[in-house]
């Protein structure tokens, strides 16, 4: 039988490769979006004719019920969310309402029309926020250290608390930070890999980054939609660490993207304070050893290749005119 899958955040870095992956295995895939004069789906923009969109919003319990049965989905990815960490701090509510009761509303959906679905919750690495174990696993306490952390810690506990009040197959995926030339601007991996850019094609001068002191867990996106497709694969719902188990920090990040385009960082690299969070997040460090032995999952491409590959994106993109997520600059660079 053919899978049917629905998609929240389709439009995103990881609802993209997901959408791939999913169609690769011949799912018949469903992406929800939001209702707006006009819907930015320029990452699967190449996938438009093999996707059905449908318009629907974690704020509204009414428009989900009617995707979901619409849909007939088999299994369910939530990814959307207002994941910008630095966001979350200007709008809190905001952040509230989408990232934390928004799972809320997914999965009173799923229980009115169908608990047969099986059901994915982007859970995220920053809900340890300040943790008191290195490195983390699924049993480390979180102790977030931003509204958006604490929306996510919401939105995790919610969905083992559906898992065991109603026995739906409901799963989290606690991702580490993962990244790829569809990542969005606005994040620290792709700002700098951008900079480098126009710095290496003669459009800017500098790059201002904040706490370069910061260390992360960066994996590569499109290995890690591979872990949620497989988290709803299993016999038992259950939640799972996905990440690399080797951290790095910002300025390692900035040293590499520099150098692979050939350039001295220290050259062209400057600090500002305004960059500063409110709390920060010094160290995240994965233990996904329960991925690798039960899920089989483990990541092929290395920090250093990740980065190279953004930052050639990145050049090529640029020095060609092309948009933001280009599927021609992503075959061509």
């Amino acid at each position: 039988m053919k899978g049917r899958a629905l998609i929240t955040g389709l439009t995103g870095q990881d609802g993209s490769y997901l959408a791939e992956l999913l169609l690769g295995r011949g799912y018949e895939v469903f992406g929800v979006v939001r209702r707006s004069s006009s819907v930015n789906c320029e990452r699967v923009a190449h996938l438009n004719d093999q996707i059905t969109f449908i318009q629907a919003d974690l704020l509204d319990q009414t428009s989900l019920i009617s995707a979901l049965r619409r849909a007939r989905p088999h299994e369910v990815y939530n990814l959307a969310a207002q994941s910008f960490v630095p966001t979350s701090w200007e709008q809190p509510v905001l952040t509230g309402e989408f990232t934390a009761l928004g799972v809320t509303r997914m999965l009173e959906a799923i229980r009115a029309v169908d608990r047969g679905i099986r059901f994915y919750q982007a859970s995220s690495s920053e809900m340890f926020g300040k943790p008191s174990e290195f490195p983390q696993r699924e049993t480390t306490p979180f102790h977030p250290r931003s509204p958006y952390g604490v929306a996510k810690v919401y939105g995790h506990y919610v969905t083992v608390n559906y898992r065991e009040s109603y026995d739906l197959f409901a799963c989290s995926g606690i991702l580490f930070n993962h990244e790829s030339p569809r990542r969005g601007i606005e994040f620290v991996s792709r700002k700098i890999t951008q900079g480098v850019a126009k710095i290496k094609l003669g459009l800017s001068k500098e790059l201002v980054l904040g706490n370069v002191d910061a260390q992360r867990d960066w994996g590569f996106a499109e290995e890690y939609v591979e872990a949620m497709w497989r988290m709803l694969q299993q016999d038992e719902p259950d939640d799972y660490v996905v990440g690399t188990g080797v951290a790095h920090s910002v300025a390692d990040l900035v040293r590499i993207a520099f150098s692979a385009a050939n350039l001295d960082w220290q050259d062209f690299v400057k600090t500002d304070e305004s960059f500063l969070r409110p709390a920060e997040v010094d160290h995240l460090l994965a233990d996904s050893s329960k991925a690798n032995t039960k899920l089989g999952w483990k990541p092929k491409i290395s920090f250093s290749e990740l980065i190279a590959m953004m930052v050639d994106y990145d050049i090529y993109r640029l020095g060609k005119g092309l948009p933001l997520y280009s599927s021609v600059a992503l075959a061509g660079s």
